[in-house]
């Protein structure tokens, strides 16, 4: 089977949160080591991953150096991370397809993603980035023309758009890669989030575009059996912190959209991953599963985790 495997952002970075490098390239060797276990189960894969944890360091480098030169883009800031931890993923993938026996050829690409330039998030910014700044240190970056909101006693804090993604522009080589037996990492971030302008040509914009619902959008278009998003959790569940808690095994799409109707999965965690694991679905994927790491060769078969199929 041809996988789609998400990784999150914070997958690659320590228990704690640390992203120091050291920290990072620990975290990612720990995460590679399920999915170099699929490789060798037989399955094509192709992995994309979250990119929050690291743009946040760039973001604050930003912020220190806001006087000196002038902040990187978001866009810049997606192709640095994809580079970055491209490389540590095909480092550590590489060491783990060897320790199971099952070397396989590796590609990271820079990837950007289309959205649409009219898109309504572009003009009311909401999704918010980097840490919090008193007034007095935004203030450098406001005049650099970003646009930051007074978060009340915590202080003040970027806003960027987050629009929808459209189109996964560079699917064309992940599909060559993978028609010749390479394991590919692609869409790092959610992609380069990028305009096309009225002459054809196209631009970098300030955006952050949610990874999982470019995961499921790179996962349509490349025709997976499976979309496999991993999380830190075993299961998505319904009624969470209550004495109704229940965890969601094998669930219909109907159900799954009912419950996520209901406000069962909150908007900032598992609201995405369900929300991409249906769009998968509703588009004529065969398969969703939400799981953790540790369990996805388990859900890739079938076995573990929420699994979403057709009804």
């Amino acid at each position: 089977m041809l996988v789609l495997l998400a990784l999150g952002g914070n997958a690659m970075t320590a228990p704690d949160g640390s992203a120091t490098p050291a920290a990072q390239i620990e975290a990612v060797g720990v995460a590679v080591r399920s999915a170099a276990r699929l490789v060798a189960a037989g399955h094509d894969l192709v992995i994309t991953h979250g990119n929050g944890p690291q743009v946040g360091n760039i973001l604050v480098k930003n912020e220190l150096a806001a006087h000196v030169v002038p902040p990187v883009p978001l866009d810049w800031c997606g192709a640095q991370t994809q580079g970055t931890l491209g490389f540590t993923i095909l480092n550590a993938l590489d060491r783990a397809l060897v320790d199971v026996g099952a070397p396989r050829p590796l590609a990271a690409l820079v990837t950007r993603t289309l959205v649409d330039r009219d898109d309504p998030h572009f003009t009311s910014p909401s999704k918010p980035v980097g840490r919090y700044l008193p007034r007095e240190k935004a203030q450098a970056l406001i005049d650099h023309g970003q646009v930051w909101q007074d978060r009340g006693e915590k202080g003040w804090r970027r806003v960027v758009a987050s629009p929808e993604p459209l189109e996964v522009l560079d699917v064309g080589p992940v599909r060559v890669l993978v028609a010749a037996g390479h394991v590919v990492v692609a869409a790092g971030g959610g992609g380069i989030p990028v305009v096309r302008e009225p002459d054809g040509s196209l631009r970098g914009v300030e955006a952050v575009i949610d990874k999982d619902l470019t995961a499921a959008l790179l996962a349509r278009t490349l025709r997976a059996d499976v979309l496999v998003i991993a999380t830190d959790v075993d299961h998505a569940c319904v009624g969470y912190g209550t004495p109704e808690q229940r965890d969601l095994g094998r669930v219909g799409l109907d159900e799954l959209r009912r419950h996520a109707d209901d406000g069962q999965f909150a908007s900032g965690s598992m609201g995405p991953k369900v929300d991409a694991a249906m769009r998968f679905v509703a588009g004529g994927g065969p398969r969703s599963v939400i799981t953790s790491l540790t369990h996805i060769t388990e859900a890739v078969e079938g076995g573990f985790g929420t699994v979403l199929e057709a009804d």
